[in-house]
Parts: C-alpha cells; structure tokens; sequence
C-alpha cells in the first residue's frame, strides 16, 4: 500500500505494477490511479501532442506509393510525406545508444 501525495487516500501498488515499474526503470507511483488520471488531463492526456488528447489529422496523398493516409502534422510543399507503412520502410534507425 502506498499513499497518494495529492489525496493522501492509500491505494495498492501490485505485484504486476511494481514489476512493470522495475522494468521500465521507473519510480515507485507517488499519486493514486485517479490523481494520476485527472493530471494527464490537465496536461492535455498522455502522448496527445498538446491538442488536449484529440489531434488534429491531414489528409495527404503517399509520395511513395500514391495511396491516400492521414498525417499528425501540417504537410508543406517542400517535404514528401509518407504513409505508416512507406515511413516505417524508409525511416533511418535509430543509434542503439
């Protein structure tokens, strides 16, 4: 059991969490699900870019395969745009350090 630093109420911190947490390398929670949940929503949710967890998309056409998709981002003239499946086969790697 662990205690909420926003509502001060205990809340079970489980097996399946704490092993999650160890594996991620992240710290033992400080807030309760429900503390944690109201937070992401003031900040606009969790990988929601800021739009409040809804984004925006654009329609564009692939330029390399032609095929319809929608994108996160405003296209502009001077960049090809991808679709998921273009991007992923075309995307340079990342270093693994």
């Amino acid at each position: 059991m662990l205690t909420c630093v926003e509502c001060n109420l205990e809340f079970t911190f489980t097996a399946d969490d704490q092993e999650f947490h160890a594996q991620k390398g992240y710290q033992d929670p400080k807030r309760c699900p429900d503390c944690r949940q109201a937070r992401r929503g003031d900040r606009g949710g969790r990988g929601g870019g800021g739009y409040g967890g809804v984004r925006q998309l654009f329609d564009v056409t692939c330029d390399q395969c032609g095929n319809a998709t929608q994108v996160p981002f405003q296209p502009r003239n001077d960049k090809p745009v991808y679709c998921s499946d273009c991007f992923a086969k075309i995307k340079p790697a990342r270093p693994s350090w």
